[in-house]
């Protein structure tokens, strides 16, 4: 998904009021989808396309830009396998914005719906937003 930096605000961390509605999508998913991600981690059986669509950070890239992050925590939950051919719409949000060790940090949490109604996942990720960060305490 290409994102037009013109449109997309800076990050300002400081000034950030949660909780923030982020844009939602939707997209059909097809077999060929499936059959991709089943390859890509090496299951036949694989039931969670949904969570290679990067639904929890992809609507915050539409809004805003940064200097980059690092994952610092992701929980899936995974409700209800999704079904090639059903449309799936996803609604996503910034939960929390929290510091911890002079580091800043911003929670995004997506869900994903069937067109049936049905709840797929739920997607929470903590992500590290000073990557220059990492890797210091190597120094």
């Amino acid at each position: 998904m290409a994102h037009d930096d013109e449109k997309r605000k800076l990050l300002d961390w400081d000034k950030l009021e949660v909780p923030e509605q982020l844009p939602s999508f939707s997209y059909v998913l097809t077999q060929e989808m499936i059959d991709e991600f089943r390859q890509g981690v090496m299951d036949p059986q694989a039931a969670f396309p949904t969570i290679s669509h990067k639904v929890d950070v992809r609507p915050y890239h539409v809004v805003y830009h940064d200097n980059g992050s690092v994952n610092a925590r992701c929980a899936f939950y995974c409700y209800n396998a999704p079904i090639a051919g059903k449309r799936i719409n996803v609604q996503a949000w910034i939960t929390d914005k929290y510091a911890r060790r002079g580091k800043t940090y911003l929670v995004t949490e997506a869900i994903s719906v069937d067109e049936d109604g049905r709840l797929l996942d739920r997607v929470v990720t903590h992500e590290l937003k000073q990557p220059s960060e990492v890797g210091k305490k190597w120094q």
